[in-house]
């Protein structure tokens, strides 16, 4: 049985990594990588809807104001009294 190490033993310190070299940008390659547009108005929609549901989240909070229901309140009174 051999004798125990009296030196520590270290792992081998982990290695950085090489600097990444990207491939050029050519004419083919952009159009290769960006010409396809599948997936553009679905995209779009789902802007749309979010900004849809954040305008309508707005609107609840002004709407439960109670000066803003005052207004509406008194503008229906005065539209439907007859003078």
């Amino acid at each position: 049985m051999p004798a125990p190490s009296s030196t520590p033993q270290t792992a081998a310190a982990p290695q950085e990594p090489a600097e990444r070299v990207l491939p050029s940008l050519t004419r083919r390659r952009a159009v290769l990588l960006f010409g396809d547009d599948t997936g553009a108005a679905t995209a779009e929609y789902a802007i749309a809807t979010m900004a849809a549901v954040a305008f309508a989240g707005l609107l609840v909070v002004i709407m439960r104001s109670d000066e803003v229901r005052g207004i509406l309140t008194d503008l229906v009174r005065r539209a439907l009294t007859v003078a």
